[in-house]
């Protein structure tokens, strides 16, 4: 993923010239599905409104299953362009579920940041009442983009899950703005209104264990946008793992690390 590529550009674009709806330039969906290097043992579709959300879920060969992992990608691509993140946690023993939500992979539509938590809700409500995912214990992982809604979803859903992830995340929508167009900073703090951010999401997860990862040369998402979400994390349990290399790079680099830490959380 090259670091500038999915938001310096839509963001000028965005600070400069549009005051109207603009979440969506945060989104770059990939269609073209690769293919998969693990088992798939289950894939869904989920109607929602017009459209149709794919998911795809994944089982570790050893019939225990050590927790259920809802993962939420980043903003390019689609689930199969994220394996290099999900493969090492399937095979680690624990039951993966990769959502592409609207436009992204096989899902229709177009992804806003409203129908994203919307939609985000509903998926996770409907797949929560399948026996072989509530029977375990759940955590919500947050990839780049996809930490915005894993927080949002867990602050509003910390009783049926035991814990949060967020790999290199920003701290919202408007901070990362900001941050790829600085001299517009002002204009973008004023018309860019964050739905949701993870920076307060995180604030009210007093009893729900949560792990940030983030590289201080992270060259997409600045590691002090992941260091302010971790400080504003209200936890009891709240874990912090600076990996190594650039972003995203956390389970290449620190895979044993950040894979124990998963299962202490």
């Amino acid at each position: 993923m090259k670091p500038s590529s999915i938001f310096t550009v839509v963001l000028l674009f965005i600070a400069v010239f549009s005051k109207a709806q603009s979440d969506d330039k945060f989104y770059q969906p990939g269609k073209t599905m690769k293919p998969f290097e693990m088992k798939i043992s289950d894939s869904i579709k989920f109607p929602v409104e017009d459209n149709i959300i794919t998911a795809f879920i994944a089982k570790p060969e050893q019939k225990k299953i050590k927790k259920t992992i809802f993962y939420f990608h980043g903003a390019a691509g689609n689930v199969t362009t994220y394996q290099f993140m999900t493969k090492p946690l399937v095979d680690a023993g624990y039951q993966v579920v990769m959502v592409d939500l609207r436009g992204y992979g096989l899902s229709t539509g177009k992804p806003t940041h409203k129908n994203v938590a919307e939609d985000g809700q509903k998926f996770f409500d409907e797949l929560m009442k399948r026996e072989d995912i509530k029977n375990t214990r759940v955590y919500l992982y947050g990839a780049s983009l996809g930490t915005q809604i894993a927080a949002h979803l867990a602050k509003d859903n910390t009783s049926k899950i035991s814990g949060l992830i967020l790999d290199c995340p920003m701290a919202s929508f408007t901070d990362i703005a900001a941050h790829f167009a600085p001299q517009y900073k002002d204009f973008i703090v004023q018309t860019m209104i964050s739905p949701y951010a993870a920076k307060n999401d995180v604030k009210g997860l007093d009893q729900l264990p949560v792990l940030v990862i983030h590289a201080k040369d992270d060259r997409t998402i600045p590691y002090e946008q992941g260091k302010l979400v971790f400080d504003n994390t209200t936890s009891r349990t709240k874990i912090f793992i600076e990996s190594k290399g650039d972003h995203l790079e956390g389970l290449i680099n620190n895979k044993e690390e950040i894979l124990k830490a998963i299962d202490q959380l």
